[in-house]
């Protein structure tokens, strides 16, 4: 099989993919336009988030058996046109599960504790102790949207902390040790704090708009480590200023480009999160450990292994 690799990885996928004797190429470079005039070449593509692979795309890989996204999400994907001509599609969750599940509670603890502000002051030779009185992730109720590997490795940790943690997720009885589901009403009512782990669709663009911080009972603290577009971050905005949301921890924003890696637009409500103090924000790195790199590649070549050879 031949296969075609566009996005830089780590070297095991084709070290161990060789060894099987499969036919790799590497492209990082060539424009969207290039690659689809040699696509129809391939039986399989390795990629991360650089070129989509959209209708257009799919239909002149004649030859294609297999998608592997070395990631969790697949929304540079068209999925149904992939699915319709037979198109196997290969992601690979559980290797950066862990990695995000520690950048939320690494997160939480930062903001929640001001160590990050208050760190910077005593660098500057301010001395402040009343002023950065933390508050304890202990006895809080977090509410997870999303339960799949992302959202059970962090609920995992956050037990940990004494939180009593629930979740809502659109497939049934997915309750255990470390979370119990509930309806989105009950998490509404009962979260303190509210944590995305949902992928990119139709249904969760804009999830966390206007009328879903309203019906948010508790003020609360926000994380978001899934997707920028799953958060109107306007009212986001409001939320911070008005402290209905108490702090935001965001690993991902609205204003990301397709390929996650830069900002495609800057604004006042952008420029509002990066001056507040209420608010931190990473450059979509939750699950970009150099652990996780690893993991998230051998998920990946396992996938592969198992299904053509």
């Amino acid at each position: 099989m031949r296969i075609l690799l566009l996005d830089k990885n780590h070297p095991l996928i084709t070290e161990q993919l060789l060894a099987k004797n499969f036919i790799l190429e590497e492209d990082f470079t060539s424009s969207y336009d290039e690659v689809c005039g040699k696509i129809q070449n391939y039986d399989g593509v390795i990629i991360r988030s650089r070129i989509p692979l959209d209708k257009n795309f799919l239909e002149k890989a004649t030859h294609l058996k297999f998608i592997a996204r070395v990631g969790a999400g697949m929304e540079n994907i068209d999925i149904p046109v992939a699915e319709k001509l037979g198109i196997q599609l290969i992601n690979s969750p559980e290797g950066n599960r862990d990695s995000v599940a520690e950048h939320v509670v690494g997160m939480l603890l930062i903001l929640m504790n001001r160590l990050f502000i208050a760190s910077n002051e005593v660098r500057k030779g301010i001395w402040l102790r009343e002023e950065n009185r933390g508050d304890e992730l202990l006895g809080k109720t977090v509410g997870l949207i999303g339960y799949g590997n992302m959202g059970k490795a962090t609920a995992k940790r956050l037990s940990g902390f004494g939180c009593k943690v629930i979740f809502h997720d659109i497939l049934p009885d997915l309750s255990d040790e470390f979370a119990t589901q509930v309806s989105l009403g009950e998490l509404k009512e009962k979260a303190e704090v509210l944590s995305l782990h949902i992928p990119m669709t139709e249904e969760t663009y804009y999830l966390i708009d206007s009328t879903f911080i309203n019906e948010m009972k508790n003020d609360f603290y926000f994380v978001n480590t899934a997707r920028g577009k799953n958060v109107e971050t306007k009212y986001l905005v409001e939320a911070l200023r008005s402290g209905k949301v108490k702090g935001a921890c965001l690993d991902v924003l609205e204003y990301e480009k397709a390929s996650f890696e830069n900002l495609e637009l800057e604004n006042e409500d952008l420029q509002y999160l990066l001056d507040s103090e209420k608010a931190i924000v990473t450059p979509h790195i939750a699950g970009w450990t150099h652990q996780s790199k690893e993991k998230l590649a051998q998920v990946i070549v396992d996938k592969i292994i198992a299904s053509f050879c």
